[in-house]
């Protein structure tokens, strides 16, 4: 597979002020460099989205607002997504449920991974952002990495274990693979 024109975006969830989300999307990046497929993080802290106030679905593509075009021209040029959250309360953070909820052709057909941490893994907010992916048409691939925040961080700062290194290999892979395929599919309809 040529996965050298690929463009894929690492997408960090967290917007606190203090928060491991930094330095996990950090870890991942830096697991990237050897791969031929391009990875850039997408921050959502440099994309403030008040809460959803479009008048029309997000399915009809019409933007009333300047922020949500911009948003949409920030996500349309990807082929894939990493998601890198959080687990806030037994979910994944309200900005990310809102910024997806934005948009949707520019989310369709394109392929994600997660990357989730917190004190369960993160499990919880990856079950349920794969159900909010599949509903904007995101076919995500089933590998996941869940790092804890007992075992994998020194404080606020990531450090995942080989394991987790192996992992995110092969979920990259995965995602590539997919992000490749869903190019046919988009084209297609």
């Amino acid at each position: 597979m040529d996965s050298a024109d690929l463009r894929l975006a690492v997408i960090l969830a967290s917007t606190r002020p203090r928060r491991r989300g930094a330095s996990v999307a950090a870890w991942v990046m830096d697991q990237t460099r050897t791969r031929d497929a391009r990875y850039e993080i997408v921050d959502l802290a440099d994309h403030p989205l008040p809460i959803l106030d479009e008048p029309a679905a997000a399915s009809a593509g019409t933007y009333a607002h300047e922020h949500t075009r911009a948003w949409s021209a920030v996500i349309e040029p990807y082929d894939g997504f990493v998601f890198v959250t959080p687990e806030y309360n037994h979910s994944m953070p309200a900005g990310l449920k809102n910024a997806i909820d934005y948009l949707w052709a520019e989310w369709l057909d394109k392929a994600g991974a997660l990357v989730t941490y917190g004190n369960s893994g993160g499990l919880r907010s990856g079950e349920q952002l794969r159900t909010v992916l599949s509903a904007v048409g995101i076919a995500h691939v089933r590998p996941q990495v869940t790092l804890m925040n007992r075992d994998d961080f020194d404080g606020y700062t990531a450090a995942p274990n080989v394991h987790h290194e192996h992992g995110l290999a092969g979920m990259l892979t995965d995602l590539e693979l997919w992000a490749a395929a869903m190019r046919g599919v988009r084209s297609a309809r």
